[in-house]
């Protein structure tokens, strides 16, 4: 990947140092030529989360653990000890990771006060490599949700416009990093969760295959489509990432046995990607129409650069929302059973005999609306009499989407859409109508319900101000060529 800055370390007035972050690339040459240190980089970060806490970014902030850490790398490395691929890298993570002797609440008042006993696989391999977790942040209660309004904690505020959502339900990973009080961070994408509100946010935002890494760890919505993902300012530091957490995993049988490959490796400058996009997508009603035109002119700059860039039909759009709802609330419906209220969790304080009374009261003030919302459907979708009816159909669209990704990928290396139709809405404007909610997913629940790796890249920004991007798709297991790709539409393509 490029190397975007080589401006590291600045001098302020006071002549002290003054911490900035670029890439990990530019923060380990800082690191190993003395320009900087561990300490110094978690000191800048606590600084930035305690002048923003009004976002409301993170739920939990490890401020003694994190400084003692970076102590310890720092005396590590200056006595000349080989250092870790990710050593002083700070990072937040989405409040539905488990991280061992930490609270994990995935932001609902049923786990209030739960402490994880082990480290989701994802969370071991980054510290394996020396990362520094400074804190976990907030999200949609249980992951559902697109806009960050569905938590326990309360909203969390878009940095760019603190009226709007950041987007969900990784909403407070987005912004940790949007809001600089990160390096990078890590979400869960079931129906988009890392790459709308990455779009919203203006930073990249990637979802791997289904299965590329571990779920080990990670608290479940709907095991088929759930999938760790990461929040970053730049491609290569989200590459890097991914090598990191990706690999077989024996504690998840869904994890790919396929060993992760060097993502980051430096793309052919002359090549020439074969481009697919969909009409249907491009052109749809709901689509706003400067984020259109936007995408668009870059067809048309990738198409005269000698780039393959052609329309591809796809007449199952408007079908892929309705599917994505029936079944991941279906499996929501059976991964919430476990939350009862009897071996961990929060349980009623009202004195009841009944055991079926018990659940449903521990359940009902546990449990948010939305979450509540979901489970009912869920439960109604998998009934005697509606299972052929909802949950089969859903399937069977599911069956005619992946062999329509299997029949595109035969020509093409890349699909190209947009991440979201509109660009970061305000807060409650969307509240009143959860259909219009659900249909800000148009264009990434695709990617989970076929297990592509999909990425959010920031290219743009609005006349009203807010940045928008756009999602790049590959075959599964083609991330090597998705990051190559975004990389290449973050350098010639991306607006000042």
């Amino acid at each position: 990947m490029a190397d975007t800055s080589a401006c590291f370390i600045s001098i302020n007035s006071d002549q002290h140092q003054m911490f900035a972050f670029t890439t990990i690339n530019n923060y380990h040459k800082a690191l190993t030529t003395g320009q900087s240190t561990c300490t110094e980089a978690v000191e800048f970060y606590l600084q930035q989360i305690n002048a923003k806490q009004h976002l409301n970014a993170f739920t939990e902030i490890y401020e003694a653990e994190a400084l003692k850490k970076a102590a310890a790398l720092d005396t590590k490395r200056k006595a000349g000890s080989p250092i870790g691929k990710l050593h002083g890298v700070v990072v937040a993570i989405k409040d539905v990771l488990c991280y061992e002797e930490h609270k994990v609440t995935a932001a609902s008042k049923i786990l209030e006060g739960y402490t994880a006993i082990y480290n989701a696989t994802a969370i071991q391999r980054l510290l394996e490599e020396e990362a520094i977790i400074i804190g976990t942040c907030n999200c949609d209660e249980f992951a559902m949700g697109s806009s960050n309004e569905n938590s326990s904690y309360g909203n969390v505020l878009n940095a760019y416009d603190e009226t709007r959502v950041p987007g969900g339900s990784s909403g407070g990973s987005a912004v940790a990093v949007q809001g600089n009080m990160c390096m990078i961070s890590l979400g869960s994408d079931t129906g988009g969760s890392v790459r709308q509100p990455a779009d919203f946010c203006g930073i990249v935002g990637l979802k791997p295959t289904y299965g590329r890494i571990s779920r080990y760890g990670l608290i479940a919505y709907a095991s088929s489509f759930d999938q760790i993902g990461v929040f970053s300012n730049g491609v290569e530091d989200a590459a890097l990432a991914l090598e990191i957490m990706a690999g077989p995993d024996e504690y998840d049988s869904t994890a790919s046995q396929k060993e992760p490959g060097n993502f980051s490796e430096k793309k052919d400058p002359k090549k020439k990607y074969r481009i697919a996009y969909f009409k249907e997508a491009l052109f749809h009603p709901s689509l706003d129409k400067e984020i259109g035109s936007s995408i668009n002119e870059v067809l048309d700059k990738l198409k005269a650069e000698g780039h393959t860039v052609e329309a591809v039909e796809f007449s199952l759009l408007d079908y892929v929302v309705p599917a994505y709802y029936v079944l991941t609330t279906a499996e929501a419906s059976s991964n919430l059973s476990r939350f009862d209220g009897v071996r961990y969790g929060y349980r009623t304080q009202t004195a009841i005999a009944d055991l079926t009374e018990f659940y449903k009261k521990t359940r009902s003030e546990g449990f948010g609306k939305e979450v509540q919302k979901r489970i009912l459907l869920g439960t109604f979708v998998l009934s005697a009499g509606y299972y052929d009816a909802y949950f089969s159909k859903a399937q069977k669209v599911r069956r005619l989407l992946v062999d329509k990704t299997t029949e595109i990928f035969s020509n093409y290396d890349i699909i190209i859409t947009p991440t979201s139709p509109t660009t970061a809405f305000k807060i409650g404007e969307k509240s009143d109508d959860p259909i219009a909610l659900y249909l800000a997913d148009i264009y990434t629940v695709f990617a989970n319900l076929t297990g592509l790796p999909g990425i959010s890249v920031p290219l743009f920004k609005h006349s009203n101000g807010l940045p928008f991007g756009l999602q790049a798709m590959t075959n599964k297991w083609e991330e090597t060529t998705l990051l190559q790709f975004a990389d290449l539409l973050m350098q010639q393509y991306r607006a000042n």
